[in-house]
């Protein structure tokens, strides 16, 4: 499992990247691996205040449908829009297409989150 370094990961699948004062969300790899082909990305609504763990949005595939959670407690701030016509660029690359920005109450809950390598055995252990 290729993981970048440079991010945060949550035990439902989202990837977490600081960047300046917001913090970029998206799903991981494994997580579109296992959805399959994306078909609809969205139900994200900016100006939401949400606690860690509240849905933040939903993805679906022909597969299934599934929940994207908040990583932690805070607003959210913008929705990737392209993905609306282009849900598909989740598949593509999905280390480098966000689906959220969210604005944390406090920056430290991000440290609360798993790195790399305790994300990789999480998944590893089924």
């Amino acid at each position: 499992m290729n993981l970048p370094n440079d991010r945060k990961y949550t035990a439902t699948h989202e990837w977490v990247k600081v960047e300046d004062d917001l913090l970029v969300v998206g799903i991981t790899d494994s997580a579109q691996d296992q959805l399959g082909d994306m078909v609809f990305v969205g139900d994200v609504n900016p100006g939401s205040v949400l606690s860690a763990g509240d849905t933040a949005g939903v993805v679906e595939s022909v597969k299934a449908a599934s929940d994207i959670y908040a990583p932690v407690d805070g607003e959210i701030v913008a929705f990737n829009e392209a993905l609306n016509d282009q849900p598909n660029l989740i598949n593509e690359a999905a280390f480098d297409t966000w689906i959220f920005k969210i604005r944390p109450a406090n920056e430290a809950d991000v440290d609360g989150l798993l790195d790399a390598a305790a994300y990789e055995s999480q998944v590893n252990a089924g």
